[in-house]
């Protein structure tokens, strides 16, 4: 007797694919680096006789750092958008190197997800230089590689940064899509990158609040969380949102 051959089952839905990478943004994701960056900003516009303050910084967030420092320009700051993106970079690494304040819950949940087998990777638009200040302080090897600022051409809120990731991962596993990756992000800039790749966004404010928007998922902090949350976010995603990559 033969077997009837497979054919679609009516009503019959496909699984949602597997997590398998989560792709972390840094500055205010991962530490808690942005009053830093605006002490950093606002010490350098008051010192070439500009004015800034905390109000203005907030609107820099999550940008890549050459159009922060375009605006700085604009503030009165007269130096090279390469001067001012290294002179900001040296005041935050001086930082975080007296104390780095890690955002509540994340370094518990990125441990597990490694441990759980979940690729990891720091997708920043700080440069390579203060990234690794960052990844070095941590307990482990969590972070497969980073995508850092001075890497790509265009910075967040471009989706190249995320793009670039997912490119990366599939050079070692041809079959994963942006559909198998979650990103982690805090800012207006980053979760616009994040969810114009096409990768399932998480997005956890910090110093900036963030509009309300259906094409992402919103926790209040990252404390708490575990891998199971982070694959539910996945499952319950649309299957239509985002480009195949």
């Amino acid at each position: 007797m033969l077997l009837p051959s497979a054919t679609a089952v009516p009503g019959a839905t496909t699984p949602p694919p597997a997590l398998k990478a989560v792709l972390w943004d840094m500055d205010g994701t991962l530490v808690d680096t942005e009053p830093y960056w605006i002490a950093a900003e606002i010490k350098l516009v008051t010192e070439h006789g500009g004015h800034w303050d905390v109000e203005k910084a907030m609107s820099l967030v999550g940008n890549a750092l050459e159009s922060s420092a375009a605006v700085l320009q604009e503030a009165g700051v007269k130096l090279t958008v390469r001067e001012i993106v290294d002179h900001l970079s040296r005041s935050v690494i001086a930082g975080i190197r007296k104390e780095l304040p890690w955002r509540p819950g994340a370094r518990e949940l990125l441990a597990e997800l490694h441990g759980r087998g979940v690729r990891c990777a720091l997708v920043t638009m700080s440069e390579r230089n203060l990234a690794s200040e960052v990844v070095n302080a941590l307990d482990g090897n969590y972070f497969e590689f980073l995508i850092t600022g001075d890497e790509v051409e265009n910075g967040k809120p471009h989706p190249e940064p995320y793009l670039m990731a997912v490119a990366r991962l599939r050079e070692t596993d041809p079959e994963l899509t942006n559909a198998h990756c979650v990103a982690i992000e805090d800012s207006v800039p980053g979760v616009a990158s994040a969810v114009a790749s096409g990768v399932a966004t998480i997005a956890v404010p910090n110093a900036v609040p963030l509009p309300a928007d259906a094409r992402r998922t919103t926790w209040p902090t990252l404390a708490g969380r575990t891998y199971h949350d982070v694959a539910t976010v996945l499952a319950s995603r649309p299957a239509s949102t985002g480009a195949a990559l």
